[in-house]
């Protein structure tokens, strides 16, 4: 199996020393859980539902595989495999591959599947997810319209589809609040994970004016480096690796989703759900990065704005709009 097909398991009882794997009745309680990414796992989509899983290893509560860079059309017979491998929860994204993955789950009634979907929950076991992250993504929105000196942003996104459109129509919005007369270019490559591709778009962004990139896809910040404008992130934090690049991010946060759909599965009351709600703010699903390097570099009032902002969604005081729709560029 070459290394981008592997299948990595991670056993509890390494990261525990050992200690709780002699237990027979621990061991029982360990759910069995696997998953399916169609792009590797660094990925910043997967890397976050990775990462959640990894936790629920670290506290001992499962024995987790997964495999990644699965073909569409393998999909399902991956998804097969691991079901008669006797997997309890299997986590995947079944956005290209939605006919498949419901055939599957239907085969499989007594084990429970979450998959990223841009469907509705399929009874008794097929439950969906996505990164319903636009509050944070507004925000990140204020920042970009509020730094902007050419009042033109760039938008380098992966697919026109409700998970990508809905962030950028929010952080559209939210540039909108602070800066009216902001423009967007908009461009989708057609992939989840072509950094050279996304580079070159944003490239071609950055010629025609643009001073910030909206980073929805790696490859996207490298470009912004090398002409020395800036870049807001989208998913997860990437400053440490461009200090003085990506002002701020979007960030989702994958735990309380899985927390509850394992949850549900060791209660024996897993059921067809939508878990979008888990990825919002105020149930810490979603965050506004730290300011971290930009600190001191973001006017004071702008900061104070978007920090107004913020505690009115956490209240409930303030709405994100979602908007699925294809977002339209406005630049000329």
């Amino acid at each position: 199996m070459t290394p981008s097909r592997r299948r990595a398991l991670i056993v509890a009882a390494a990261v525990l020393g050992g200690t709780l794997a002699a237990s027979p009745a621990f061991a029982q309680t360990r759910l069995k859980v696997a998953a399916i990414y169609t792009v590797p796992v660094e990925q910043q989509w997967v890397s976050r539902i990775d990462k959640a899983l990894k936790a629920a290893v670290a506290r001992g509560e499962i024995d987790y595989v997964f495999s990644e860079n699965v073909a569409n059309a393998d999909y399902e017979r991956v998804m097969r495999q691991y079901a008669e491998a006797g997997h309890q929860l299997i986590v995947g994204e079944s956005f290209a591959v939605e006919a498949a993955a419901r055939k599957v789950a239907k085969d499989y009634p007594k084990t429970a599947f979450l998959m990223g979907s841009s469907g509705k929950p399929q009874a008794p076991n097929f439950s969906v997810f996505d990164n319903y992250i636009q509050e944070p993504a507004y925000l990140t929105g204020m920042i970009a319209g509020g730094m902007t000196r050419s009042n033109k942003i760039g938008m380098v996104g992966g697919y026109p589809i409700p998970e990508v459109n809905r962030l950028m129509n929010a952080f559209m919005a939210g540039a909108k609040e602070v800066n009216p007369k902001v423009e967007f270019m908009v461009t989708f490559i057609n992939s989840w994970f072509d950094p050279p591709k996304a580079k070159e778009a944003a490239f071609a962004m950055i010629d025609r004016g643009a001073d910030i990139m909206y980073a929805e896809r790696f490859g996207v910040s490298d470009a912004a480096k090398e002409r020395k404008v800036l870049a807001i992130g989208n998913v997860i934090d990437t400053q440490a690796q461009y200090p003085d690049t990506v002002v701020a991010s979007a960030l989702w946060h994958m735990e309380p989703t899985i927390d509850a759909a394992l949850k549900a599965v060791k209660a024996g009351s897993f059921k067809a759900e939508d878990y979008g709600h888990h990825s919002h703010m105020k149930v810490k699903g979603s965050s506004l990065s730290p300011l971290g390097t930009f600190e001191k570099r973001i006017p004071a009032d702008l900061v104070a704005k978007v920090r107004t902002r913020e505690k009115d969604i956490l209240d409930g005081k303030f709405s994100v709009k979602v908007d699925d729709a294809q977002p339209k560029p406005t630049a000329r």
